[in-house]
């Protein structure tokens, strides 16, 4: 799979006024980590083949401490510098964990423990009405042209988010600095998701950004549509900035003139936030894919990479003394249907019976050995967060699906389907004929949807594979084009189940596809279950409503057990990383299999370049 994991992005937060109930207030920030919850640690202490590096290159034991990772990036011209997210064509992706290296932002998380850990703020505060949200940044910063970091920087960035639609101006009414170190969010629609989207964004400078942002800002206190003339205007001219050279407050800058086709390099910004914390003095990301990095990673030029590697590259790479790390993604592949090219797949009892035939557990086997586990609620979160949203009670209604070829012939045979000649027939007498899509470069998506193809066509479906390159997937999805596809279910960007039911219900839906002309599945999202009629979309959106957290369990069950039973899409399994970690070249250590840090998602909040700022990831 794609190092960058699930596609978590969404143009469709909740928005509705919040309630609050006698539910302790204390409660519910320490489970979001609201309010200046940190933990002491990172804060508290003060295209070529590429070759093996020789000792002055980095081997740790000369003044030149380098760590190796591997990211997909965009070589200019193409790539570019306009960083911020929501433009297309980055060199690097603002959800790359190497972005945190030269863009920081505010704080990052501990998911185990539920905590904030400050980075370039000090301290976030929502005030006692829930109506505006303080965020303190940290005196001394500085950006590497020597200029002060201040909230005018924060400002101008989120006004850049505003004009390009992010998620939390769906909750954010407006933003101010106080003075040059403390900034206002003016809350409109409280909601327990919008610290992390605060606290979460990449701070960028204003001196680079501040025109663009300012124009942003003058749109939006006039409340201009963006949808006006002028608003697509101001964004299509703001996706073809392209600056040079932009100032950065991380402990990392690019080397701009080293940057090839097959590796970038990234230096030592001795002004950056936490500099003087971390050992290494040059991050080198190889470019590329899972099949242009296992050679690379095998090569034992890598230290750690966050692809989905092969069953066979694994066995490899902890033969030659590779450790494996297997931090949960929260996410996976699932089969997703086309729902207006294929009618018949909208009767439930089709996809329940297709859920049926197929063995999640040999699917995430053969695709990724230990770290592809089938879900066992199958209610469209990860397995792992699903106990602290739902019941005992309601656990114990979420069906399994575990292979059963009986109950998916019995299903069909209710839905009209026929077999004959050991080949299933649709009600119009049409043969079960189904192409299916998948990424050819994904070394875990690409054998998942292989076997499942196998599986049904075992079963008595016609399914013909149909591997293409990555790039053209997603588009081919959100265009319609497609009959099954392999996409991700499920969501690595925050422990919230909203986000993993906007992946799952919009991201290829037309809730979003309508921003790129399209449909997607075209799942309709008003259905009717056992136990009555749902509108999916607004229990979704409700989900994140507030800071009433009972009232968001009782959103989340609706939508797990709607989920559940309708199977929109189908989870084939839940992944695991299979993070290649190699300790004692140019690494010391990486942290422990029972370290609580490995609770966090790799692609959110990197427990390995929370280990560098921290100096527990450090250099030989």
């Amino acid at each position: 799979m794609s190092p960058t994991g699930t596609n978590d992005s969404g143009n469709n937060a909740p928005g509705a006024s919040a309630q609050t109930n006698a539910i302790s207030r204390r409660h519910v920030l320490q489970i979001f980590g609201i309010a200046g919850v940190g933990v002491a640690g990172i804060g508290s202490a003060a295209a070529c083949s590429p070759s093996k590096p020789n000792a002055s290159e980095g081997d740790g034991k000369s003044g030149n401490k380098e760590f190796h990772g591997a990211y997909p990036y965009q070589l200019p011209p193409k790539g570019h510098f306009n960083l911020i997210a929501g433009v297309t064509d980055g060199i690097q992706a603002s959800n790359s964990p190497y972005f945190d290296l030269v863009y920081p932002s505010a704080g990052m998380y501990y998911w185990a423990d539920k905590k904030w850990e400050w980075m370039m703020a000090e301290s976030g505060t929502l005030d006692e009405a829930g109506k505006t949200y303080t965020l303190k940044l940290r005196s001394g910063l500085k950006w590497s042209d020597d200029k002060p970091v201040t909230a005018k920087d924060v400002v101008s960035t989120f006004n850049l988010r505003w004009l390009l639609r992010q998620q939390e101006w769906t909750f954010l009414s407006d933003i101010s600095a106080k003075d040059d170190t403390t900034v206002v969010f003016t809350i409109g629609t409280p909601s327990t998701v919008l610290e992390r989207y605060i606290l979460r964004a990449g701070i960028l400078p204003d001196s680079m950004y501040g025109e663009w942002a300012t124009k942003a800002e003058t749109m939006r206190k006039a409340k201009t549509s963006l949808d006006s003339a002028e608003g697509k205007q101001l964004n299509g001219d703001f996706q073809k900035f392209r600056p040079e050279n932009a100032p950065v407050s991380g402990p990392f800058n690019f080397d701009v003139k080293s940057m090839t086709n097959a590796q970038m390099s990234l230096v030592k910004n001795d002004k950056g936030l936490f500099a003087d914390k971390i050992g290494f003095t040059k991050v080198v990301l190889y470019n590329g894919e899972t099949s242009d990095i296992s050679p690379v990673v095998l090569n034992k030029d890598v230290d750690y990479a966050t692809h989905g590697f092969a069953v066979a590259t694994e066995k490899t790479l902890l033969g030659s003394g590779f450790r494996i790390l297997r931090p949960p993604v929260y996410s996976g592949p699932s089969l997703v249907f086309n729902y207006t090219a294929h009618p018949e797949l909208a009767d439930a009892k089709v996809r329940q019976a297709i859920a049926y035939v197929l063995d999640r557990n040999e699917n995430g086997t053969v695709a990724l050995g230990d770290s592809g586990k089938p879900c066992k609620f199958m209610a469209g979160f990860s397995d792992i967060l699903v106990p602290d949203w739902v019941s005992d009670a309601d656990q114990k209604k979420l069906q399994a699906y575990e292979k059963d070829e009986a109950k998916a012939t019995s299903l069909l045979t209710e839905a009209g389907w026929k077999k004959t000649g050991g080949k299933w027939m649709l009600p119009n007498g049409k043969p079960a004929a189904y192409d299916i899509k998948f990424p050819t470069e994904f070394a875990d998506w690409n054998p998942a949807a292989t076997n499942a193809a196998d599986q049904l066509n075992k079963f008595g479906f016609n399914i013909t594979k149909r591997g293409i390159t990555f790039t053209q997937l997603n588009p081919d999805v959100l265009a319609g084009k497609f009959d099954i596809a392999i996409q991700g279910w499920g969501a690595s960007s925050h422990p919230h189940p909203y986000f993993a039911f906007v992946q799952d219900l919009y991201t290829f839906n037309y809730v979003i596809a309508a921003n790129s002309g399209g449909k997607g599945m075209n799942f309709p999202l008003k259905q009717t279950t056992s136990a009555g009629p749902i509108d999916l979309k607004d229990v979704v959106d409700k989900s994140a409503q507030g800071l009433n957290v009972d009232e968001q369990k009782k959103n989340i069950t609706a939508a797990a057990m709607a989920f559940n039973e309708l199977l929109p899409i189908i989870p084939l399994w839940e992944r695991y990383g299979n993070n290649p970690a190699l300790e004692g070249t140019r690494v010391a250590k990486f942290p422990a299999d029972d370290d609580p840090i490995l609770k966090n998602a790799p692609y959110a909040d990197n427990f390995v370049i929370m280990g560098m700022y921290s100096g527990k990831v450090a250099p030989v």
